[in-house]
Formats: C-alpha cells, structure tokens, sequence
C-alpha cells in the first residue's frame, strides 16, 4: 500500500496538493481526514469523493501531517488501499444508545470481515467512548484492535463533528473497519504524565461525576496536591490548569493508569465532571506537571510496538490529546518528530478531545492527555 500525506490552509489549496500527489499515477481509495471547523470540510470531501476516495472524517483541536503542528487548516493521509480491504461506516446516536450503534457497526464489519479491526472517531461531549467500545468487544472479542479518537473544535468546546462521503454530524461515529486478514493494523496508547503521593480512594462518584476523594471534595485535594491558588470560579484559567496538568490517574490492576482530567466543576460542592467513568471504591493517583520524560515515554513506547509487534508500517495516524499541546506547547513537536522517525512513513494527526485505544498491557479504553499511534500496513 502507497501512502501520501497533504496538508492545506484552504480547499483550494488542498484541491491543488492532491493533484499534484497523484500526478505519478498515485490512485488513492481513502482519506483520513483532520480538518479544523475553520475550513470548508463539505467542500473538501466533495473534492475527494469527486476522485471516488472514501473520506473518514473528524474536526480538530489542530492537525499535522508531521512533526509541525497547525491550527485552522486540513491535513490527510491518502492510502491507495484495495477497496475490498476496509468499508467505512457512518451512524447517529441520537438516544445516546453509544454501545448499542457500536455492536450494529461491529456486526455488519464481523459479516464482512473474518477478523474486522477499527479506525474510529466521535463526535459529540457526551459520547462515550468506552461503551463504544464495548460494544465493539461485545462482538468481536477484547482480541479486538480498535483505535481512534473524539473530534474537536478549535478549543471553542461547542460542536465537534465526524463525516464521511456526503454526511456531516455533530452527534455520530465514522469507523474504518478493516479486513485484517489483509490490513495488519497495531496502535499503543501512551500518556507519560507522572504520578505523585500515594493511592487515594474515590469515596463518592455516580458514572463521571467525582464528589469526594478520601471523603474530601475532588476540587479541594486536587488543589491542595497542585499547589494551586485562586480556586475561585472566576479563575478562568484554573479548569486548564486542572486538566492539562493535575489529572486524576484512575489505577488499574491490569496495565498503565487511565487519565480522568477535572473538565467541569460543581461549584456548590467542589465536586467535578471527569472525561470520563471513574467508578466509586476505585483508587487514584494525582499527577505531577508535564516534563520531558512525558514525550520521551510516548517514543520509546511507540519504539517498543516496532520492535515486538509492526516491524514495518505503511503509514502512521496520530490521536494526541488537545491537554498535551497545552501543556507541552512548542516541545509537541520534538514529541512528534520522534513518532514520525519510528517507521518514517506518511503520518498525519489530530489534537483530539479523548482517545481511543490499549494502553501498554492493558484494555481498550477511553483516554485523556494521551497520544494514540496506529500503523497500517497492507499485506
């Protein structure tokens, strides 16, 4: 499989780069598309589906086709994959029945596919990305290789969307099933946030809503382990700080912490909304601000998938938490050379909301200021 990656300020601008990426007699079947709100992503897939390329879709935080990052613009992966290789599938889930359209996608993938494997994206705040998930496991199996991401906006945090050939939505999942019987596909979920004093018990929380930890408010140990001041709801700057720096790390028996960064606070009780589940009884960890030893783990991990699971690759897709450029800013960059340099194929990414994916020894799961790397290679 060939892989080319483009990148544009503009529909004219990405109409231009594609033609001139198939002026060698490039074919491209598929578009992994990362476009910002900014930009006319309609038009840009009618440019591609014009060329009869299937689009998977998904707005961003930011996009990058290496290791600069934009904002504003479009970046894509084009693959001139066999068509009878992978099928694109675009639902709604306007009921929130996020498992459910999960399984429905799985089954249709699972009748077509002997051993489907998944390319996902989200759209919407309330999505759940681990019941999407599950619903996935639910017929395939946790064998399951599935990754991907949760769209965003620009930092506005009002509508994310996915799209695909001639559809748009703001509350959906697009979903790359691939045959990997003919598409080998492995990805490696890595955060590097480090953890500071010892585990604390989650005493009170319904789904991701977070009252108290060690029966204090989660806003005020959060505070009191970050040295943070002016906890204040006027403080507009206090929820990045919480999440881009002092995330909870929700312990697991099995594999790496899951990240559950503080996105909402209840200001009556000082409890707040996490990214996601952080069951009641479970344990936690709060973190240390970001420091190199964040992206040097991000590489050697994706080292590691090289070296013990995907010696080659054809191209490489990219879902890095939005909280991790905030965080990290300029430094993002060295993070991303060093992805890039692994396998040193046509990359293209996005700053996502959420990712999707196995963290190192663990289960499939939602995750926050993580970057997800995923490499295909036809076989």
């Amino acid at each position: 499989m060939k892989a080319k990656s483009i990148k544009g300020k503009s529909t004219e601008e990405i109409q231009s780069t594609l033609k001139q990426s198939m002026t060698d007699g490039f074919k491209p079947t598929l578009a992994i598309c990362f476009i910002s709100k900014s930009q006319d992503r309609m038009a840009i897939t009618e440019i591609l589906d014009s060329k009869d390329i299937a689009v998977f879709g998904c707005t961003t935080n930011g996009e990058f086709t290496d290791e600069e990052t934009e904002k504003g613009s479009a970046a894509i992966l084009l693959l001139d994959m066999n068509k009878d290789h992978f099928q694109i599938y675009f639902e709604e889930y306007p009921e929130k029945n996020f498992r459910e359209v999960a399984s429905n996608i799985a089954k249709k993938a699972a009748e077509k596919f002997s051993i489907p494997a998944f390319l996902i994206g989200t759209s919407h705040a309330s999505t759940d990305g681990e019941e999407i998930l599950q619903g996935i496991v639910d017929v395939v199996g946790t064998q399951v290789n599935a990754y991907g991401g949760a769209a965003g906006d620009d930092y506005s945090f009002t509508e994310t969307f996915v799209f695909t050939n001639g559809r748009d939505s703001g509350n959906a999942m697009v979903c790359i099933a691939v045959d990997e019987t003919k598409v080998e596909i492995k990805g490696i979920a890595t955060c590097g946030w480090k953890a500071v004093g010892t585990e604390k018990i989650v005493t009170k929380s319904e789904g991701n809503h977070v009252y108290t930890v060690d029966n204090i408010p989660v806003l005020d140990i959060t505070a009191k382990y970050g040295g943070l001041e002016n906890v204040t709801a006027e403080n507009n700057n206090l929820l990045v700080e919480i999440a881009a720096n002092f995330p909870l790390q929700l312990q697991r028996e099995k594999g790496d912490p899951i990240m559950r960064p503080g996105l909402q606070v209840d200001w009556t009780d000082h409890s707040f909304y996490t990214s996601g589940s952080v069951p009641q009884g479970s344990k936690v960890r709060f973190s240390l601000p970001p420091d190199w030893d964040v992206m040097e783990k991000v590489i050697k991990g994706v080292e590691n998938l090289k070296e013990t699971e995907m010696p080659e690759a054809d191209a490489l897709v990219v879902f890095s938490c939005a909280g991790r450029i905030l965080s990290l800013g300029p430094l993002m960059s060295i993070e991303l050379e060093g992805v890039k340099n692994v396998w040193n194929v046509p990359m293209a990414g996005m700053f996502s909301n959420a990712e999707l994916g196995r963290a190192t020894g663990g289960n499939l799961e939602m995750h926050n200021l993580t970057t997800c790397c995923v490499a295909l290679k036809e076989k």
